[in-house]
């Protein structure tokens, strides 16, 4: 964080306190929810879905340096809570209003963020 000193990164950060940065290969998964159209049996049809991800997490995250390639991140910290927030408020951008339920990036298999609008959960 660069509002707090190298003494107090590394007191909170640990491992992760690492100047040149580090990387993740985070795991994604999105669920949305709704009525199910009785004509398709969908609450959404998934190839619209893999679309709208595409152009919100992987064209902007995939293979990038948050901190330097991301200008979201410029001026907000990239925990996994900020990534999740940062894609979900990317695929609000794109999904039909209120089909958008949940959020979650698996940082590691025990790392989990759960984000649901305002709704954080960390597993």
């Amino acid at each position: 964080s660069k509002s707090l000193s190298d003494e107090e990164n590394l007191k909170l950060f640990g491992k992760c306190n690492n100047p040149n940065g580090h990387g993740h290969n985070y795991k994604v998964v999105v669920t949305v929810r709704g009525e199910i159209d009785p004509v398709s049996g969908m609450v959404m049809n998934l190839t619209d879905l893999k679309e709208y991800m595409q152009e919100a997490i992987m064209e902007p995250l995939d293979h990038k340096n948050l901190d330097k390639d991301v200008p979201y991140f410029s001026e907000v910290v990239s925990t996994t809570e900020n990534v999740a927030v940062f894609i979900w408020d990317s695929l609000q951008k794109l999904l039909p209003q209120g089909i958008l339920y949940k959020v979650e990036v698996h940082e590691t298999e025990q790392n989990v963020v759960v984000y649901k609008g305002e709704e954080t959960i960390v597993k």
